[in-house]
């Protein structure tokens, strides 16, 4: 029951950050929409029940690390850092805006509370293996979590990544893989199929789970396992829907950036608000 109801909460708000980051996207009328929407769960797990963190202290050492490698879907990450209290909501307005705190991919000299820096997609699963092991190394107990989209896995560099975690053992490292099927250029299958990832990463040793990564209790229960799995890093493979939970977005293959209408945002913002308001009944239930 308790297990249950923490999975209501969390669901509330991964809610909440959606409807922040939409926000977040209207105020400048364009942007990475597609790939924002699809990690909102996890995201939300993560800075809700996992991450040991403290927004007051964002370069505190001991505390749990996030490398969005798919550095383009900073929107989300922006909300729940905002939600969280690293900085007030109204830098939220800066998304996109030269000179401004929030650019198009994340910055952790730009913006409080990201861990690396993002840009170039493929190099994230290096960059958090290292921060792993320089924690093992000074001997801190802190834990790494990495999102990396499926498109990006076209790249060689994260495959080499997991061939050194493995074999270096680190096993403070979580990597999540943001299976939506889609890249920028079409469907992943179209592109360069990449077949069973999680198969792959099961076979490159990894301790590999595949869900549904807009179950929340399916997302608290596999961050758990691959929290207790010791000796080798863990893989969670997430069934996603790029643009999930945006009316103008989901489904749509063009929807890796998007410009759109004011209209188009006041519909998703009401379709958004009424399933934060359902989930938020659902806690009363």
């Amino acid at each position: 029951m308790e297990r249950s109801i923490r999975a209501r909460e969390l669901t509330a708000f991964a809610e909440e950050i959606r409807v922040e980051t939409l926000k977040t996207l209207g105020y400048a009328g364009f942007g990475h929409i597609g790939g924002a929407m699809s990690i909102v769960e996890v995201v939300a797990a993560l800075y809700g029940e996992f991450m040991r963190i403290d927004p007051s202290r964002p370069d505190w050492p001991d505390r749990d690390k996030l490398v969005l490698s798919k550095g383009h879907a900073g929107p989300t990450l922006y909300a729940v850092l905002a939600l969280k209290g690293y900085f007030p909501r109204m830098m939220l307005r800066e998304l996109n805006v030269g000179g401004g705190h929030l650019p198009s991919h994340v910055d952790r000299n730009k913006t409080p509370g990201i861990d690396m820096t993002a840009g170039s997609l493929g190099q994230g699963i290096s960059a958090a293996i290292g921060i792993a092991m320089g924690d093992r190394m000074s001997g801190r107990d802190s834990r790494t979590y990495v999102i990396v989209g499926d498109g990006e896995l076209d790249e060689g560099q994260n495959w080499e990544g997991f061939m050194f975690a493995y074999a270096h053992k680190i096993d403070n490292l979580v990597c999540f893989v943001d299976k939506n099927l889609q890249q920028l250029d079409g469907y992943t299958k179209d592109v360069l199929d990449t077949g069973d990832i999680a198969a792959k990463l099961k076979a490159f040793g990894w301790y590999t789970q595949e869900i549904d990564g807009h179950d929340m209790g399916a997302i608290i229960k596999a961050i758990k396992s691959a929290n207790s799995t010791k000796g080798v890093p863990s893989a969670i493979v997430l069934d996603t829907k790029k643009g999930h939970g945006c009316t103008f977005a989901e489904g749509v293959l063009s929807n890796h950036h998007m410009n759109f209408t004011p209209e188009q945002m006041e519909e998703a913002m009401k379709a958004a608000n009424e399933r934060l308001e359902a989930a938020r009944r659902a806690l009363a239930e």
